[in-house]
């Protein structure tokens, strides 16, 4: 058994890696995952492009994992969940829009 879930879209709050650390904390206890490790969270801190300045981030599951990229400047974020159970995906959708204040998400299950 594997599920993915591909999840895009603009958002409106302030991105930093205590945000991100909170995404990950909600997203994996309401989908009854669990983290067996701390998030894993880099910046490219001004290297590379000014439009491509953000976050790369990455938390493991006992069941797989989760990936968050975050363009800083555009307020876009993709993010792939990656599982070997079953979870929700109209809850995983749900709580990530309301987190992250999407209006519009684009998603893709796999």
């Amino acid at each position: 058994m594997r599920q993915r879930l591909l999840i895009e879209g603009f958002y409106k709050i302030d991105a930093n890696k205590s945000v991100i650390e909170n995404y990950f904390k909600k997203i994996t206890k309401s989908l009854n995952l669990r983290m067996y490790g701390k998030p894993i969270i880099f910046s490219p801190g001004g290297k590379g492009k000014e439009e491509n300045q953000g976050y790369d981030a990455f938390v493991p599951l006992i069941d797989s994992g989760i990936s968050v990229y975050v363009w800083s400047n555009a307020k876009f974020l993709s993010l792939i969940i990656y599982t070997c159970k079953s979870f929700d995906e109209n809850k995983a959708l749900e709580v990530t829009k309301k987190f992250w204040k999407i209006d519009k998400i684009e998603s893709q299950s796999f």
